[in-house]
């Protein structure tokens, strides 16, 4: 089997997010003059000077405005607009409008329109309306983007490209599935070899020729997991070649312009590490609930989603979106509380940002999001909103040594996207069980014992780290066994969660439940089975060191046969009573601790700060109170509440911060929603 298909990387060297952010902060947000008189665009730039912006992007949905009809262009508006930011020393991120065609094209071109798995045209009235396969919308696209870069390539505003917009559609069509089985005899070489990875002996689906396979469409019971798999696959690279197509044309014509298209978070459509190789600037767009039953649950979902865009960037990363106040697609709203919006931005530059811009800069008055709120709400510059976007804006001017400064982590998280997919499929052993869940649980634990952590995939050089993660990876690639392997052997700490390594690169069961080069790390012998658990259900577990009295797990079970790894949590009660539930085994240098239950926080958050603590990584404070949060980038050193009350935060060393000027000896107090960045004063030498 050839490896799945891939355009080719971006050429060496590119500009990067240094070029752009010219050493400061980057501020900003989405910026729709369109949508607007002109005479609005003046009272825009003047009250963005008056917020520190630096950066807007222009152009994102404008296509009908810039092609108004097939071979027409309107660039009037757009030299007005750029000439205008430009003359106010505002930078340019400008889009290819492609995420939105006109509705000319679908009238005019009906089998550019997407369709779903019943074979349901997805009509054009809303956005993202293209069909990734589509000749003719790709042709389109193309010739949109490449006449942005003649007209305005060498425009002094331009700082970046901005590539469509959160690439994620799907596409079922006829035209779909020519390219999908293009894609698959460039994977596969063979009728046998695809036949043999999707298992096709099993109910009669064997395929005898490359014109019989479509896209899993609506069937009549469960599809073929590993056709489905691949699909997912196909559909993120037949995608990933519409954003490069367009990256190459914008590349040839302006090659000192980096290039970047948005992320959404933690989202499973896009191969990340794949896409974020092949852009010149990483970018994500990050929308917590203010809402959220517990105060740091937003927090804890930013840091996550902060940390592996880091990790995708390698180092510096954009925040694309946020929300200045409510969001306009939760069943309720909820705007931010006075602070939220300022602590969530500085959380972002913590963990890597090296720009924070919103969605949008003037809030809509029309259209679907015109109660998404807006850095210049629908209340104007009085309101409170705008009243914290320019507190803000003054404040990361203050914070321009950060910027390009690594941030240090020593534990590491790995992420598959290939492994979330195989767990999407149907007739598994619970749907109860999501990828989510396991990666959410488990870094929010490592959060909350205040270890900043990167992301890496699991083939991924891990030497760097002393302590690597593994939430739950059902699908694991030879290379990725042997890579954790070598990792342990070598004297690395590994913590593996359940039902991990189940499933090879074409999701096939390995044999033991469990392949058997990961059981000989985790010093297991067999798993005799797994042993799901219901909504209700709640198993205890025996209360040794790491656990308290009332220790529980809930959500899965595994029947383990240990070999030679020592048990430190046992099941109490039920038909497991007594056996394993969580090891600990030394292997060559190293150690392997598996955890065959999801335990309850406070349980888990104590075995992973073991694990941790015997690896040697420590949190850069000791003793922070709960719902604070502090990270260290350059020689920078942030603290962030997230708790509704005050908080006092003990300090190492007498520090200043940035923010205000102020000098704290012993602690740094914090009001609700309150956060400093501290420069600590060097050790004394000499005892002084």
């Amino acid at each position: 089997m050839t490896p799945s298909p891939r355009p080719s990387p971006k050429s060496s060297p590119r500009p990067s997010l240094n070029d752009v952010a010219r050493g400061r902060l980057l501020y900003g947000g989405d910026y729709n003059p369109e949508q607007w008189p002109e005479s609005v665009w003046h009272e825009d730039v003047a009250l963005m000077r008056e917020a520190g912006v630096n950066l807007v992007t222009v152009g994102v949905f404008s296509w009908a405005r810039l092609e108004p009809r097939p071979g027409a262009r309107d660039f009037g508006w757009l030299d007005r607009v750029l000439d205008l930011l430009h003359e106010n020393g505002i930078g340019v991120c400008l889009a290819t409008p492609t995420a939105s065609p006109p509705p000319w094209m679908g009238a005019r071109h009906p089998e550019t329109l997407p369709r779903d798995e019943t074979g349901a045209t997805v009509w054009y009235g809303s956005r993202n309306h293209f069909c990734a396969s589509s000749p003719v919308y790709r042709e389109h696209a193309l010739r949109i983007a490449a006449d942005l870069a003649d007209r305005y390539g060498a425009h002094p505003a331009l700082r970046l490209w901005h590539v469509n917009n959160e690439y994620g559609t799907s596409c079922w069509c006829d035209e779909t599935a020519r390219h999908f089985r293009r894609w698959l005899r460039r994977r596969y070489g063979g009728l046998d070899a695809l036949n043999d990875a999707w298992g096709t002996a099993f109910w009669s689906q064997r395929y005898d020729d490359w014109e019989e396979i479509v896209p899993p469409r609506r069937a009549q019971y469960l599809p073929n997991p590993a056709q489905t798999l691949d699909f997912r696959r196909f559909t993120s690279d037949a995608l990933l070649e519409c954003f490069t197509a367009e990256r190459d044309v914008l590349a040839e014509r302006t090659p000192r312009i980096p290039v970047t298209t948005n992320f959404m978070p933690l989202f499973a459509g896009q191969d990340g590490w794949a896409w974020a190789e092949r852009e010149d600037v990483v970018s994500v767009d990050l929308y917590p609930d203010p809402a959220a039953p517990d105060g740091p649950d937003g927090a804890a979902l930013g840091a996550l989603v902060q940390d592996l865009t880091r990790s995708q960037a390698g180092g510096p990363w954009l925040l694309m979106e946020q929300a200045a106040g409510a969001v306009n697609w939760r069943g309720v709203n909820h705007p931010k509380p006075e602070g939220l919006m300022r602590l969530w931005s500085l959380q972002a530059v913590a963990r890597g940002a090296d720009g924070i811009c919103f969605f949008q800069w003037r809030q809509s008055r029309q259209g679907s999001e015109k109660f998404h709120s807006a850095m210049l709400p629908h209340a104007g510059r009085r309101g409170r909103t705008f009243r914290q976007v320019r507190e803000l804006g003054a404040e990361l001017g203050a914070l321009e040594e950060v910027t390009g400064a690594p941030v240090p982590a020593g534990a590491v998280v790995l992420h598959d996207w290939n492994a979330w997919w195989a767990t999407l499929q149907q007739g598994r052993p619970s749907n109860r069980l999501t990828y989510e869940e396991p990666l959410r649980t488990w870094h929010r634990a490592l959060w909350e014992l205040h270890l900043t952590c990167d992301f890496a995939h699991p083939e991924a050089e891990l030497g760097a780290y002393r302590l690597v993660a593994v939430p739950h990876l059902y699908l694991l690639t030879d290379a990725a066994l042997d890579n954790l392997a070598a990792y342990v052997r070598g004297g690395g700490t590994l913590v593996c969660g359940f039902f991990t390594g189940v499933a090879d690169a074409d999701d096939r069961i390995r044999e033991g439940g469990m392949d058997a080069r990961l059981r000989e790390v985790l010093g297991i012998d067999l798993v005799h089975e797994w042993w799901p658990m219901g909504e209700d259900e709640v198993q205890h577990l025996t209360p040794v060191s790491v656990t308290a009295a009332g220790a529980a797990a809930r959500l899965w079970r595994e029947d383990l046969e240990t070999s030679g790894a020592e048990t430190v949590v046992s099941y109490r009660g039920g038909e497991l009573d007594g056996r394993p539930a969580v090891t600990r085994h030394s292997f060559g240098a190293g150690t392997a601790w598996y955890l065959s239950t999801l335990p309850d926080p406070g349980t888990l958050r104590a075995l992973l700060g073991r694990a941790a603590g015997e690896a040697g990584v420590r949190p850069p404070l000791p003793g922070l109170p709960a719902g604070v949060e502090a990270v260290r980038r350059g020689g920078l050193l942030f603290v962030l509440n997230h708790r509704r009350e005050p908080a006092a935060v003990p300090l190492n060393a007498p520090a200043t911060d940035l923010l205000t000027g102020r000098r704290y000896e012993r602690n740094v107090p914090l009001g609700r929603h309150g956060a400093a960045v501290l420069r600590e004063d060097p050790p004394a030498r000499d005892g002084r």
